[in-house]
């Protein structure tokens, strides 16, 4: 990089990198093929080489976004090995912290609302990737001892999907406020059923 003491980051990856931070800030849409070569520092020769259309780019930009979403769990179970409920309730921390640390809320959320198009290739990844995740925290409110999983585990989904909503429509003060209180309410009741 600028100093010389990194190594270059390749092409392809600083072209994910870049367009994975504007398609966040601007919207899926809102990004054009030339806007993301510019700002990475490239030009769309290598673009297509590594990335056969606009497509494709995006459907790898969400599969970049899994795999850190995996890594988040990765690290619940790291921090609380053999503890589910502990890492249930991690789980409720992360989430509040994504939620104000930004605003923009999830990408596969907001991919899936911009690419309206039923047909369009990444819808396909955006349910495949969420039904992974939703899998996910159903296995773990389950292990957690939840006698009904899959309620509690859509439930909160819900209601983080609200809460992203809600901090995107009237700010951090709106009901995105409660988030945590709310959904330790729900784990707590569920547990007591």
């Amino acid at each position: 990089m600028a100093d010389g003491t990194t190594e270059r980051v390749r092409p392809r990856d600083r072209i994910l990198e870049t367009a994975q931070d504007m398609f966040h800030k601007h919207g899926i849409k809102g990004v054009g093929v030339d806007a993301i070569t510019e700002a990475a520092g490239t030009n769309k020769m290598t673009l297509y080489r590594h990335f056969e259309s606009k497509d494709d780019l995006i459907i790898e930009c969400l599969r970049a976004t899994a795999c850190k979403a995996a890594a988040i769990w990765d690290a619940f179970e790291a921090e609380y090995p053999g503890d589910k409920l502990a890492q249930l309730h991690a789980w409720v921390r992360k989430a509040a912290d994504m939620l104000n640390a930004d605003s923009r809320g999830c990408d596969m959320a907001n991919a899936a609302i911009e690419l309206s198009e039923t047909d369009h290739p990444a819808r396909r990844v955006i349910k495949e990737l969420k039904e992974a995740q939703r899998d996910r925290l159903v296995s773990l409110c389950r292990d957690a001892g939840v006698g009904q999983a899959e309620l509690l585990a859509d439930t909160l989904s819900l209601l983080l999907e609200g809460a992203r909503v809600s901090m995107q429509s009237v700010g951090a003060e709106g009901p995105s406020a409660q988030f945590v209180r709310m959904a330790e309410g729900l784990i707590a009741s569920f547990r007591a059923r």
